[in-house]
């Protein structure tokens, strides 16, 4: 069975919002994006391209990230070795949108289903990167096996969040941790069962 690692950057307060440029996502009046930059280090650089090695892995994209992507990666492919020929599964309500980067494949329709079905096949495991629209439904149906994240040191006070209601109850292990020199916390989790509660 394939796993599903969502990668996210991820504020204080947990908005995940146009980490990477002020243009990426304007809605909501969002006006911190690229709220990510000052932070980023050599540190930092060695994470996220350790974190980017397509080696046995493969995309699953929200729609909005796709467009960012394919809109940039083509041109850049030597700085993301193999992005431009590893399968992308690009998430769309849009069932007759036309994909037009290399190796991308539409899911639409009954998208739950169709993810559970891919999660059961044999193949490389898939990496979600952004997608927050994406990653809140894989979460409510408990799609995610592991959480790479980068929390950075600031608090941005509205904006997207990495967790809405409807997510459902889960224990994570922290697997692996790692803080850089400018303060981000990076933070592997793995999928550890149920909630368990107590008394102390």
């Amino acid at each position: 069975m394939r796993k599903i690692t969502v990668i996210e950057f991820v504020s204080l307060d947990g908005v995940v919002q146009a980490p990477g440029g002020p243009e990426e996502d304007t809605s909501g009046n969002f006006k911190y994006g690229g709220w990510t930059a000052p932070y980023f280090d050599e540190f930092s650089g060695q994470v996220m391209s350790d974190q980017m090695s397509l080696k046995h892995s493969e995309l699953l994209l929200g729609r909005v990230t796709y467009d960012i992507f394919s809109g940039y990666w083509p041109q850049h492919g030597d700085d993301w070795p193999g992005i431009n020929d590893v399968k992308k599964y690009v998430v769309s309500h849009n069932s007759g949108l036309n994909l037009s980067w290399n190796n991308a494949e539409l899911i639409s329709g009954d998208i739950v289903q169709k993810l559970t079905e891919i999660k059961k096949d044999e193949g490389p495991d898939l990496r979600v990167w952004g997608s927050g629209n994406l990653v809140h439904t894989l979460l409510k149906h408990d799609l995610v096996d592991e959480l790479w994240l980068k929390i950075f040191p600031v608090v941005l006070g509205s904006g997207k969040r990495l967790f809405t209601e409807g997510a459902i109850p889960s224990a994570f292990n922290l697997v692996d941790s790692k803080v850089s020199p400018l303060g981000v916390i990076i933070a592997n989790y793995e999928r550890a069962g149920e909630v368990k509660t107590g008394t102390f």
